[in-house]
């Protein structure tokens, strides 16, 4: 296999849907039903495969891994799911916020 097959870009896909449930509940250190109910809270959707299984991609495992942190800390999981939904909101909002800067920044001022 060549590094310029199809299958090579996937391995470094953050958002290619690599990882069976049980591959990520192991990985996580959780259980099936934990991935199930963040599932369910609507913090991450996992793709299906033709069989109807849920895949979980590198992203979703890593916001599942901070869910499970605030769990563990005894936040309720339905909590846990809105302050990771906000959190990533607000990381957006600042990456915007720091292009827009930066754009801002590189515009040439106009004489009055």
């Amino acid at each position: 296999m060549t590094a310029d097959t199809p299958l090579s870009g996937r391995l470094d896909d953050d958002d290619y849907p690599a990882y069976t449930m049980g591959r990520a509940a192991e990985m996580l250190g959780t259980t099936p039903g934990f991935l199930r109910a963040i599932g369910e809270a609507r913090l991450i959707t996992p793709l299906r495969s033709e069989g109807g299984h849920r895949r979980y991609s590198r992203y979703q495992l890593r916001i599942a891994a901070r869910a499970r942190e605030l769990v563990d800390q005894g936040t309720p999981v339905e909590a846990a799911c809105r302050i990771v939904i906000l959190e990533d909101q607000l990381e957006e909002a600042q990456r915007i916020n720091a292009e827009y800067r930066r754009a801002a920044n590189e515009t040439p001022e106009t004489p009055a």
